[in-house]
């Protein structure tokens, strides 16, 4: 696993598209509702603006990247030779999709670091961490489920557009407006309830335990995820 990651990290410098999509654009947008803080501060709260910064990341950086990838690699039959060698099927995936998962929880730690610094810790590091990591293994999963729907890398550009805005426009609409109304609405929509776990967290004043319910709609998603990656992933090119 750890020699395919290694060789995909490689990979993912020298391309400058992944280079411009995964990396650059997500810290260029966080970038912005950092400097911007108040501004969208007062549209939501800083737990708004930590959940935008998370999903932008997840979203532009690792889910676009991972789809792209995964494309890229079976259509020059990369993939169909990793299956020939002892690794299998999991360490093979694992190891294309470690780079990326990597750099976007680097990028989130770094840039909810500054705004922490900039406004405050938030009130609940641990509960935050959690979001994170939920978040990221969510788009993990979308990733393999529309890597299944991409023909090619250039594909890619095309059917990562729905989940990645469709993502950050719920974790907007979740972060502005709260969950008091459409609560239950908004909350099964993916990346509902970890805008409003990733808010909890930053802003604090919610106990624990209430917290901790939001993780059951993101990790629910997780595993549909997983099952459509299961019946839509191709390791050859799709006819």
């Amino acid at each position: 696993m750890l020699p395919i990651a290694f060789g995909e990290l490689i990979q993912i410098f020298r391309n400058r598209l992944v280079l411009v999509t995964g990396l650059i654009i997500p810290v260029a947008v966080s970038a912005l509702f950092v400097r911007q803080h108040e501004t969208f501060a007062a549209i939501g709260s800083l737990g708004y603006i930590a959940a935008i910064v998370m999903f932008t990341v997840a979203a532009f950086g690792l889910y676009t990247t991972a789809v792209t990838t995964l494309a890229s690699r079976r259509q020059n039959l990369f993939l169909k030779r990793l299956r020939s060698t002892a690794e299998g099927d999991t360490g093979i995936l694992a190891g294309l999709l470690l780079p990326a998962t990597a750099i976007a929880l680097v990028q989130v730690t770094a840039i909810l670091t500054v705004l922490a610094a900039i406004t405050g810790e938030p009130g609940n590091v641990v509960l935050l961490a959690v979001a994170v990591l939920a978040t990221l293994a969510m788009m993990i999963g979308l990733a393999l489920a529309t890597a299944g729907l991409t023909n090619s890398p250039e594909h890619a550009q095309v059917t990562t557009l729905p989940v990645s805005l469709g993502v950050i426009g719920v974790a907007t609409w979740v972060g502005t407006t709260g969950t008091a109304d459409l609560t239950v609405l908004k909350r099964l929509l993916p990346g509902g309830a970890a805008t409003e776990l990733t808010v909890n967290a930053w802003n604090g004043g919610i106990a624990l335990s209430e917290s901790l319910v939001l993780l059951a709609p993101t990790l629910s998603w997780i595993v549909v995820a997983v099952l459509l990656a299961n019946r839509l992933f191709r390791w050859e090119p799709r006819r």
